[in-house]
This record gives structure tokens, C-alpha cells and sequence, in this order.
């Protein structure tokens, strides 16, 4: 277990994260969201505190306490005054390592409300129907929602074997930035541990082989006003150098207000309210990716300004303004950004987590900089090129689609 920490002076808060290596891409096909399920139990009541009590204890506190799961993590994290530090390890720390596991039934349709929720709304199906494009049957094309034939059929026994196999010293990092003390927090941490050895769990599952990006055309029929369209391909992993190009690429393309298909699609044309470009950068690969949402009779215009931005972009990825106008946003949005706590204690987490180096705010700054057009160009060339991108699509009429697609050369896929 890794422990660690950042000493802010001049402020009275703490935020505080257990980040744990167990997303839903090291489930097996039969666990497909239980890593999701599995977060959501573990605000159903510890060794020492009750359901109830957990939230009525953050609320006394002032403070918020949360959780998420995607492909490769899932934390638990909150944001205390300093003089609450100590409570909340203590109730944060016994939902990581001693939970009850009750009240399954009731998480158990309210995770099923989730996943009615999720399939209801077509922007979110979209993005999950992008990777299973990109990644074919690889985990990371998996959704980390799960699917509500597993989520029915799970029981506390598996639920505890899944953690005991999961939730593992070796795979927890705890990390905090604030008005903390590290030395302090470590010491939290050694007592808080249980010394009794873990239950033997379920082995997870075995290292998936890197994923073959084939392009494909995936597409949902369903009722909708508007079509929602993703185009996407592989991208790069997280300690790939070049993420710091990709960034300022994104910037360009379609990441900011003055981007290139923010500026064509929606406001020169008024083809869509929605339109960016995105990227997901995990362990030993990654995706990139762009979104659009617009009418049925603006579908085909739409996607025809998408494939010329997309053959722009690898023809003149950036002019010297576009350059320096990406590199300073992206340097303004992280500097920012660092001014939470959450944020900091965020970064700290990730780093350690995933073996990353903990770059200072001027050694950031200073790859951004050094960011070049021909970085950017070789870039794209190699991840945006249209005939290695895959297509989703969720709508009323896959003809429709189809055909407005075309200007992409999705008709060879």
C-alpha cells in the first residue's frame, strides 16, 4: 500500500482519495460490472458504521463523500476541513477494507436503475458503443456499467471474493492534498489496515493481449431527435510521451471554443448544439475520438464538415496562432485546475497509482512548450487518418445513417 501526499499552507481542507487498481477491464466476461456494483456496496454499511450512518456522518462534517469506477480504477474521495481528517479516514478506510455487503438487494435495483437510466439516454450509449467499435471483444470495448443480466444473478459471496481478490495492499494508493500531514496520515494508514490476511479470491482475469483496431461501423436504432455520432480510432497509452502533443492536437481539432469543429460545425453552420473531440489514454494503449449530436436533416452536412476537418487535419494540423493559442490553454486549464485540492489529490493518486512520474507544474509547463507542428502533424497522421477510424452511431433509421456516412469511407467496414 502507497501513501501520498501534498502539504498545502494557507488552506483548512483536506481532500482525500482511496484509489484502487479495479476497473471493469480486468473483469472476466460473466463479471461485467461487478467492479461498478462493488462501489456502489460499499456505502452499504462496514464493521463499525451503518448505511445511514456513514452519510449522516459526512453531513455533519460539512463534506461530500463519492466514488467512481471506469476501465483501470475505482476511488472513493472526499473533502474535509483539516479537524474531520481523522473521522473520515477512519469511515473511509473500514468501506474499503471491512464491507458488510449488505443491503444487496436494495443497491442491487438501484444499480439496475442506473443501467435503465444509462441505455435511456443515447449521448452516453453512443461512447460505449464507440469502444466496443474501436476495441472489438478487448475488455477496454467493454462499458464499465455492466450489464443487468450480471448484475441480477451476483450474491454477497461473490461480491466478497471479488473484493478480497480486488482490494489488495499491493493495489490500493491513498492519497490526500490539503492542510495534511503525511507522517500523520501514513500512521492512520497503518492502523487502519487489517493485519488478518485477506480471504483467497477469484484470480483476475489474465492480461488481455493488445487489441487488433480493425475499423468497424456500430450502430443503435432508436428513437431519438437527434442523431449522436462518434468517430473514433486507437490512440496512445498513458506514459506515451506524446500525450502532451495529443492534448495541444485535441485543442486544435475540436477540445476548446475556438477549435476547428467547434468553430466549422456549430458556429459558422449551426449543424450541432454539441461537437468535440476527446481521448482516453489507458494503461497500454489508448482511443481518441470525436462527438457529434445534430437533427436527422443536418446529419449528412454535419458529417460531410467532420471528414473535411478530419482530411484538414492531416494536411495542415496547426498554424503557428493554433499552436501557441492550444499550447497556452491547455497550460491555463491545468494550472487552474491545481488550485482544488481535489484536483491536486486527484493527480498525486493517478501518478502513484499507475507508475507514473509526479511531473511539477514547470516540468509540465515545459513539455507543453515543446510541443512542435511536426509532433502534431506525425500525430495525426498516425491517429486520425478517416480509413483507420471506427463509427457509432444511435438513431431512428440506420439508412439514414449509412448514407450519411459515406463522406467518412465507411463503406468498406
Amino acid at each position: 500500500m502507497r501513501v501520498v501526499t501534498e502539504r498545502l499552507p494557507g488552506v483548512r481542507s483536506v481532500a482525500l482519495g482511496f484509489l484502487m487498481n479495479a476497473g471493469s477491464a480486468a473483469e472476466h466476461d460473466g463479471e461485467a460490472g461487478i467492479s461498478h456494483l462493488l462501489e456502489h456496496m460499499l456505502f452499504r454499511g462496514t464493521s463499525k458504521y451503518g448505511s445511514q450512518e456513514i452519510d449522516e456522518l459526512f453531513d455533519a462534517m460539512g463534506a461530500e463523500i463519492n466514488a467512481g469506477t471506469d476501465k483501470e480504477t475505482t476511488s472513493l474521495y472526499t473533502r474535509v476541513l483539516d479537524v474531520h481528517l481523522e473521522q473520515a479516514f477512519d469511515v473511509m478506510a473500514d468501506m474499503i477494507w471491512r464491507p458488510r455487503f449488505g443491503e444487496l438487494e436494495a443497491e442491487r435495483e438501484v444499480v439496475l436503475e442506473e443501467i435503465a437510466m444509462y441505455e435511456d439516454d443515447p449521448q452516453d450509449r453512443v461512447f460505449d458503443i464507440l469502444g466496443r467499435a474501436i476495441f472489438g471483444e478487448h475488455p477496454l470495448g467493454r462499458a464499465v456499467i455492466g450489464t443487468a443480466e450480471v448484475i441480477a444473478a451476483v450474491d454477497r459471496e461473490q461480491l466478497a471474493a471479488f473484493h478480497a481478490a480486488r482490494y489488495t495492499p499491493d493495489a490500493i494508493v491513498i492519497a490526500a492534498a490539503g492542510s495534511v500531514d503525511h507522517d500523520t496520515l501514513v500512521e492512520m494508514a497503518r492502523a487502519a489496515h487489517p493485519q488478518e490476511p485477506s480471504p483467497d479470491g477469484p484470480p483476475g482475469a489474465p492480461p488481455a493481449p493488445a487489441p487488433e483496431f480493425t475499423p468497424r461501423v456500430r450502430f443503435l436504432e432508436k428513437e431519438t431527435e437527434q442523431y449522436h455520432v462518434c468517430v473514433g480510432g486507437g490512440g496512445i497509452a498513458r506514459e506515451d510521451e506524446r500525450r502532451f502533443a495529443l492534448r495541444v492536437l485535441e485543442g486544435i481539432l475540436g477540445g476548446t471554443s475556438s477549435s476547428r469543429l467547434f468553430q466549422e460545425v456549430r458556429e459558422r453552420r449551426g449543424l450541432a448544439y454539441s461537437v468535440f473531440s476527446f481521448s482516453n489514454l489507458y494503461a497500454q494503449t489508448g482511443e481518441v475520438g470525436l462527438y457529434v449530436g445534430t437533427r436527422p436533416e443536418n446529419l449528412a452536412e454535419a458529417l460531410r464538415v467532420v471528414a473535411g476537418e478530419l482530411e484538414r487535419c492531416l494536411a495542415d494540423p496547426a498554424t503557428e496562432q493554433e499552436l501557441g493559442r492550444s499550447r497556452e490553454n491547455l497550460k491555463g486549464r491545468m494550472v487552474l485546475s491545481l488550485e482544488s485540492t481535489g484536483a491536486r489529490m486527484g493527480r498525486l493518486g493517478a501518478a502513484v497509482l499507475n507508475d507514473m512520474p509526479i511531473l511539477s507544474v514547470d516540468e509540465v509547463i515545459e513539455r507543453i512548450d515543446a510541443v512542435t507542428l511536426e509532433q502534431l502533424r506525425e500525430l495525426a497522421g498516425e491517429l486520425y487518418e478517416p480509413s483507420r477510424l471506427s463509427l457509432a452511431g444511435v438513431g431512428p433509421a440506420e439508412a439514414h445513417f449509412a448514407a450519411a456516412v459515406e463522406p467518412l469511407g465507411a463503406a468498406g467496414r
